[in-house]
């Protein structure tokens, strides 16, 4: 898993929202966060600079909720991960059918997927990074 700037995310790749909404989770993200197939999926906003989502769990959030005194997070859509390594993002996450977005460790928490700012530009520059 790349870096792409110094200090910078770590990248898995990019994630290309199939027809029926669909993404497949790079495989060192599946292991790295603990996914499992038939598991809860819970779907946050990105950041405003760089737009997209994140995916966790309803156990990681409470770790994070646990760490930080009770704090909260917008969960803008629930879903389940599938055998495959694929989940559907709802409607209510704002992505459509092609899109391609940028899957990076945001935390430890929850797995990012960017859809548009400087890590976003960088990684167009990169075309060895694997598309999932």
């Amino acid at each position: 898993m790349p870096r792409l700037v110094k200090d910078g995310k770590w990248i898995y790749g990019w994630v290309v929202i199939g027809p029926e909404g669909e993404i497949t989770i790079p495989p060192e993200a599946w292991r790295e966060f603990g996914f499992q197939a038939g598991g809860e999926v819970v779907f946050m906003p990105g950041s405003r600079r760089s737009g997209g989502f994140a995916i966790s769990t309803s156990e990681l959030m409470g770790e994070v909720s646990e760490r930080l005194e009770g704090a909260t997070m917008r969960v803008l859509a629930r879903g389940r991960f599938a055998e495959d390594r694929r989940v559907t993002v709802p409607p209510e996450v704002g992505v459509k059918p092609g899109d391609r977005l940028l899957a990076v460790r945001g935390s430890r928490y929850g797995l990012g997927f960017v859809a548009r700012g400087p890590i976003y530009e960088e990684a167009l520059e990169h075309p060895e990074l694997e598309v999932f």
